[in-house]
């Protein structure tokens, strides 16, 4: 046993719930590694999980992410050795601590050219980014796209990535300061959603036509509106609540609006596809990171006892682009 610093949740509620501990953690199972923390990332899948939103077992841990220095190896594994840099993207919940255990299977190993800070801000980031991208509706040049919450931590990464790949990115923000930011990831187009009408907008910025697909991280707030700015038989690809989950939903609105389709897809699934599915998420993912294509800029740094702070700030609005913890 090794006696580490982790954050820890009793009940569901605000970011008070969460409190600074010293907990034992034991030699990693077969089939898992240790991860030694050298950067943690803050997304809005914590907030869900400290808030009750997605329920889980309590007491418990709270994290989904982090990037660091493989410290110890358990019986089975093969892919990892003692030193690696890996990072990991996916439950238990627990990576708000100094170290964690962790599926060999789950985690990724770090290619030199990308620090602990940029893949602990991009994992969860990054491959949903990627699985959106490349796999849900496979973005190709020439194509318009509008992306909701464009100076977020997914739409700064999505937003550059589909530039990159020859698409016209439409992305809303709340700010002027956010807009100067998503124009400076790759949008080409900007809307204020708390001045404009998003889909009156999307209609004159396409001449009418309308878009094939919509990436909405928002939720509830966004739907009806996402589902405006589709041309007929278009996606909307509804893959977060920022502002609440979509309920009570008459699907007759999709013939209605154009015999339109709806997804609510998650990373798991993608990455379940096959035993090296994650791992080549991660590489598509790290070499457009390497080749300069997509830059991952941490805006917000907190130490592993400001995780509370971090998550006001994240609920606030007040973040741009990537945070972590710094154990």
């Amino acid at each position: 046993m090794t006696k580490i610093k982790a954050i820890r949740i009793d009940t569901n509620g605000g970011p008070e719930v969460m409190a600074l501990r010293e907990v034992e953690l034991g030699a990693p199972k077969p089939g898992e590694i240790t991860v030694r923390a050298k950067a943690i990332g803050v997304n809005f899948i914590d907030t869900y999980h400290r808030s009750g939103l997605y329920p889980m077992a309590l007491p418990s841990g709270i994290g989904m992410e982090a990037s660091g220095i493989v410290e110890a190896v358990g019986e089975g594994v093969m892919q990892f050795k003692v030193g690696d840099s890996a990072a990991y993207a996916s439950g238990p919940a627990g990576a708000y601590a100094e170290a964690n255990n962790v599926a060999a299977a789950s985690a990724v190993k770090v290619p030199d050219g990308v620090s602990h800070e940029q893949a602990a801000a991009m994992m969860l980031k990054g491959l949903t980014a990627q699985f959106l991208l490349r796999q849900t509706f496979r973005v190709e040049k020439g194509q318009t796209i509008l992306w909701h919450a464009a100076a977020g931590g997914v739409g700064l990464i999505a937003c550059q990535w589909a530039k990159h790949l020859g698409a016209t990115v439409i992305g809303t923000t709340s700010s002027e300061e956010k807009a100067a930011l998503a124009r400076a990831h790759g949008c080409d187009h900007v809307i204020d959603y708390t001045k404009e009408d998003v889909a009156k907008r999307v209609l004159e910025i396409t001449g009418g036509r309308k878009l094939p697909v919509v990436y909405d991280g928002v939720g509830k707030s966004t739907f009806i509106g996402s589902l405006d700015c589709l041309a007929p038989l278009g996606l909307l690809v509804s893959f977060g609540n920022a502002s609440g989950p979509v309920t009570d939903v008459n699907l007759g609105i999709l013939a209605q609006k154009g015999s339109l389709y709806v997804t609510r897809p998650t990373m798991y699934h993608y990455a379940a596809k096959s035993p090296t599915a994650l791992q080549e998420m991660a590489d598509d993912l790290f070499a457009v990171v390497k080749s300069g294509a997509v830059k991952i800029e941490v805006k917000q740094r907190y130490s592993l006892a400001e995780a509370a702070r971090a998550h006001i700030d994240l609920e606030a609005r007040k973040t741009v682009g990537a945070s972590v913890l710094v154990p």
